[in-house]
């Protein structure tokens, strides 16, 4: 499904070439549910926004579902991110002035769905998250949970394959981070393939696949035995 060949990626500070990336070869197969662990500087974050179509590389090729798609012009690539790709951040990245629906509607106007399916799939979502009732709050107005949850509706919302989630618990406190975790891991009795990057080992841990990073290479990729 995701196929990384030799992939690198160098960013340039200052006067210096900085490698973030070096020489990766990986494949995500669809369905897995894969942690990225490693300190910061790893080059678990840039890892993340490569698969996610947010930055390209400097060398290599990005195969997702047997095409290439590391050449694709910023537009095909957007196309490509809205039909396949959801996203889940730290931050939560809501838009303040709109409320909880809209927020989880927002990707579809943008994709042009028409308005019924749009208002359908929202209620859906939204009641499956247990938001029903803050539909009409705005971001300020939801705990860091609620918003949480209002992002990863947002996240699904176009029916991804793949969700991509950058440290999804780390502005949460712990009660509220496992059950965000749970949400997540729901997802893939739909078939979804779940890449979580984290700095805690224990969410880590609860991944299928574990990968480890460190100075911009994998050090280790572990199928830990069930």
């Amino acid at each position: 499904m995701i196929e990384l060949q030799n992939v690198s990626r160098t960013f340039t500070v200052g006067d210096q070439q900085v490698a973030a990336l070096r020489d990766i070869n990986l494949r995500l197969d669809a369905g897995e549910y894969i942690s990225i662990m490693g300190p910061s500087g790893s080059g678990k974050s840039t890892m993340l926004n490569l698969l996610g179509l947010l930055d390209r590389p400097s060398e290599g090729t990005y195969l997702l579902d047997g095409g290439n798609v590391t050449d694709l012009s910023d537009e095909q690539q957007a196309h490509v991110r809205s039909e396949k790709i959801g996203f889940v951040f730290q931050s939560f990245h809501l838009v303040p002035r709109l409320t909880a629906a809209q927020n989880v509607e927002l990707p579809m106007i943008l994709a042009g769905v028409p308005a019924e399916e749009r208002r359908q799939r929202v209620e859906v979502l939204m009641q499956n998250y247990g938001l029903a009732a803050r539909a009409d709050h705005r971001p300020d107005q939801l705990s860091g949970g609620q918003r949480q949850r209002v992002a990863i509706a947002r996240a699904t919302v176009m029916r991804p394959t793949v969700l991509l989630a950058d440290e999804p618990t780390g502005n949460l406190d712990r009660n509220t981070g496992w059950e965000v975790l749970k949400l997540l891991e729901g997802l893939l009795e739909q078939g979804i393939t779940l890449v979580v990057v984290t700095h805690d080992a224990e969410i880590g841990a609860r991944a299928h696949r574990q990968i480890h990073m460190l100075d911009g290479k994998i050090r280790s990729d572990d199928r830990p035995a069930a």
